[in-house]
């Protein structure tokens, strides 16, 4: 039952058509050029109704409840970085270069919004914290994730100059600004319209991964990965996972946070962004470096979906919930 709820997940299916269609009909190399500035074009887009949608009263709120958005904060932007620039250099002996670098650039990604939401939702957790700092460490993300992916010297085999800076400022950060100020006048308009906003947001995304994987694939992405190479990228998304989410749990206790608050801060500490993700990979890197970057991330986000499902029916369980009210992170095969 899991796995058809996960299968039937809309934005999933997307990304696995784009990388099945970027794996047998690539974008050929000529004209890799024209097809990231159509990519370029949608995502600027998908960060403008992002704006437009993120309420200024929301983002005041969540910065208010400093008890609970600082420490998540230092989790997903700190915690989670060194997770992935220790597994980054785990692996490195075993994969190409750019796809163990994809660890660390995994670590360094805000919370994706409607997923951690929604799990948050299910398992009766609170829904609004959720939905606030979600929105907020995207937002940062958005400031944050390049800088520290610099520090922790994440630039793999490409550069990140002031061209790509640019980049990001005009593609990024532009639209979301601009999408806050004509806010008032546009989020009635993106509330009636939510559904194909939505739709918006899935096919920009997976036109991003259909540009990132078509550059991987005319580089030869299966010849670079051999089975023992796959293996080890499985086992170390697993491991990533592992460590997100247990490590989330255990902050969440230690910070006495109020069970429900504790649910928020686990999904939202631990669900990757692949909204930010991949759109912000096909900035930074050319195509044909980006795939191999976002590998670990597309992992990643269909795991973390995996285990999800059954970890929130597992919390939304009062039997289940263990000494000090709260359910534990774990699940019974």
């Amino acid at each position: 039952m899991a796995l058809r709820t996960i299968l039937a997940d809309p934005m999933l299916r997307l990304l696995v058509a784009a990388v099945v269609v970027a794996n047998f009909l690539p974008v050929p190399s000529s004209r890799a050029g024209d097809a990231q500035s159509v990519a370029n074009v949608g995502i600027f887009i998908l960060f403008l109704l992002n704006g437009m949608r993120v309420s200024r009263g929301e983002i005041g709120r969540g910065l208010l409840n400093w008890r609970f958005i600082l420490p998540l904060t230092l989790w997903v932007f700190g915690a989670m970085a060194l997770a992935g620039l220790g597994l980054c250099r785990l692996v490195a002996f075993g994969l190409p270069a750019l796809v163990a670098t994809g660890f660390l650039y995994l670590g360094v990604l805000p919370s994706t919004v409607q997923s951690a939401t929604s799990y948050t939702t299910l398992a009766n957790g609170n829904v609004g914290l959720s939905v606030i700092s979600a929105a907020l460490l995207n937002i940062l993300g958005v400031f944050v994730s390049v800088p520290i992916f610099l520090l922790l010297g994440g630039t793999g085999e490409g550069t990140v100059g002031m061209e790509t800076i640019e980049r990001i400022a005009l593609i990024l950060l532009l639209p979301f600004v601009l999408g806050q100020l004509v806010q008032g006048w546009t989020g009635g308009w993106v509330e009636r319209h939510k559904s194909r906003v939505m739709w918006v947001d899935r096919l920009v995304i997976a036109l991003a991964v259909y540009v990132a994987f078509s550059g991987a694939v005319e580089q030869r992405l299966g010849g670079k990965l051999d089975l023992i190479g796959w293996a080890m990228l499985v086992v170390g998304v697993m491991l990533f996972l592992l460590i997100s989410n247990a490590g989330a749990w255990v902050t969440g206790k230690a910070l006495r946070l109020p069970d429900r608050d504790r649910i928020a801060f686990l999904f939202a500490g631990s669900q990757k962004s692949a909204a930010v993700g991949v759109p912000l990979a096909t900035i930074l890197f050319p195509p044909e470096q980006a795939g191999f970057i976002v590998l670990p991330l597309l992992l990643y986000h269909f795991f973390q979906l995996v285990l999800a499902a059954p970890l929130a029916s597992r919390l939304s369980s009062p039997h289940l919930r263990d000494d000090d009210g709260c359910a534990a992170p774990t699940t019974r095969n």
